[in-house]
């Protein structure tokens, strides 16, 4: 049979039911892509008949089901490229990690799953080209479920980028009202604080099942890393900030259940450390480097918060990034030779003081607790080429220049920090123009802030990085347009600068 032929029955047969099914549908809780490369990617989905089924198990049965994959060349699936069959496991939550290779560089496939007669949506996703290619992308983080609707997702999708980088707080371990927005609660948590594998697979599950978050999912590969709250709310290495003596176990379960909702590849499961700072490269045009401010830091200094003094934090001996991760990062910093490079990170890296007038309060949470070590990262982005920080956390959009010294109005400019509002989480934003006129002044070498939900939409081409902070003014209800609040450019210095 020739191969035209042959791939043409595949995917009609991709179409027929097996000889047995299951009861409903087992792909409620979407597809995903993710960690792109030159000749492939990461696709993901799970089943699950029930999502919020007891057990965390979505209403599955306990035996092993095969699941079919295909990737094609068109929306109609015409063209079968690649395909398979992989086995997903009831202790594996029955998920599925596909880790696709052999494809062609820097274009555009489209993929599905199938399993006992049942047939998922299709996704879109893309490989990283060999030159370079110029590149769309998103940045996305914190959206609590209770605090509102995933209309930044829709929105987000609406825009095809070419990728979607999330940087942590995809779900709150919170149980029902455990952290409430201004505007109140609009939808409600699975039961109770996450603490079990059983109370984190529900939680992923209700997330994934939102229809917006499934769209923003589909449209693109995603490169993830989770900050604190798809664990515990402001967590440090192995110490819990609420003192539960079983962090260890409680961190391994959480771990476990955010690989398995995750497009992650198999290696980023390491013992009882799950490896998400890894480095992704789009051409010879970017190279993203994915950082984890939390699983190997120091304990926040002087018992974490908001303070005015703390000498702890100035030491030289305390570490957010851990000895590891540190010597993993100046390494690729100094042995890349793509045009630009972005850190893609969880907590705002700028010094930011948070005192109006004399003296200086600081987010102990936050770069700021770990200076030092600040200083030592912005000397190494001093010498690499075309540096941006991409950052979450901090519920607000902000543009920042990140300097040697925050305090010199004349020290030069190493870097630049573009921080994205949240998805949903504080709920419904808004913008109070004298506060956010005194932040400014306190903080002269922030230019922007937005107190709005949204995103950050950006287009980087090998001269310059187009960047549009996109808000939305209402997601307590449904339906909310997104719009472009702010517009920068940073223009590309010279390779090898």
């Amino acid at each position: 049979m020739e191969r035209r032929t042959f791939l043409a029955a595949t995917a009609a047969s991709f179409l027929l039911p097996p000889s047995r099914a299951l009861a409903g549908d087992p792909f409620t809780l979407g597809v995903a892509s993710g960690d792109p490369t030159t000749d492939g990617f990461v696709l993901w989905t799970r089943l699950a008949l029930d999502p919020l089924g007891g057990e965390g198990r979505g209403g599955m049965p306990s035996r092993s089901i095969d699941v079919d994959w295909q990737i094609a060349t068109d929306e109609r699936f015409s063209t079968i490229v690649r395909s398979g069959t992989v086995t997903a496991t009831a202790a594996g939550a029955h998920s599925v990690h596909v880790e696709a290779r052999g494809l062609e560089p820097g274009r555009e496939y489209h993929y599905r799953f199938r399993t006992e007669g049942k047939l998922s949506r299709a996704g879109r996703t893309r490989t990283t080209p060999t030159g370079a290619q110029p590149l769309s992308f998103v940045v996305a983080a914190c959206a609590h479920y209770e605090h509102g609707y995933y209309t930044a997702y829709r929105r987000l999708a609406e825009q095809e980028p070419d990728l979607v980088v999330h940087l942590g707080d995809y779900m709150y371990e919170y149980g029902p009202s455990g952290y409430t927005a201004l505007a109140g609660r609009v939808r409600t948590h699975t039961p109770g604080k996450c603490e079990t594998l059983a109370d984190y697979r529900l939680r992923h599950a209700q997330y994934k099942s939102d229809r917006d978050l499934q769209r923003a999912h589909a449209v693109a590969p995603w490169l993830v890393a989770f900050d604190d709250h798809e664990i515990e709310n402001n967590w440090a290495g192995p110490v819990s900030s609420t003192g539960a003596r079983d962090f260890a176990r409680r961190r391994a379960m959480a771990f476990r259940a955010y690989y398995e909702n995750m497009p992650l590849r198999r290696a980023s499961v390491q013992g009882a450390v799950l490896r998400v700072n890894r480095r992704v490269s789009w051409g010879t045009l970017a190279r993203f480097h994915l950082l984890d401010t939390r699983q190997f830091r120091d304990d926040q200094a002087c018992l974490d918060g908001v303070r005015a003094s703390c000498d702890e934090r100035l030491s030289a001996r305390r570490t957010l990034l851990g000895d590891e991760q540190r010597r993993w990062l100046s390494e690729g910093l100094r042995s890349s030779t793509t045009q630009w490079n972005l850190l893609g990170q969880q907590i705002i890296m700028a010094q930011r003081d948070y005192k109006v007038g004399p003296g200086r309060e600081v987010n102990l949470d936050s770069w700021d607790g770990y200076a030092p070590e600040r200083d030592r990262l912005l000397g190494w982005m001093k010498e690499t080429s075309n540096p941006v920080v991409l950052t979450g956390d901090a519920h607000m959009h902000h543009a920042a220049e990140l300097k040697l010294d925050f305090d010199d109005p004349s020290s030069p400019v190493v870097a630049r920090e573009l921080v994205t509002s949240s998805i949903a989480s504080d709920g419904d934003g808004y913008r109070d123009k004298a506060w956010i006129a005194e932040a400014l002044a306190e903080n002269p070498h922030i230019s922007y802030i937005d107190q709005r939900r949204g995103y950050i939409a950006a287009r980087l081409t090998s001269s310059e990085l187009s960047v549009d902070f996109r808000t939305l003014d209402y997601i307590s209800r449904r339906g909310a347009p997104a719009r472009t609040t702010k517009s920068l450019t940073i223009p590309a210095a010279p390779l090898g600068r």
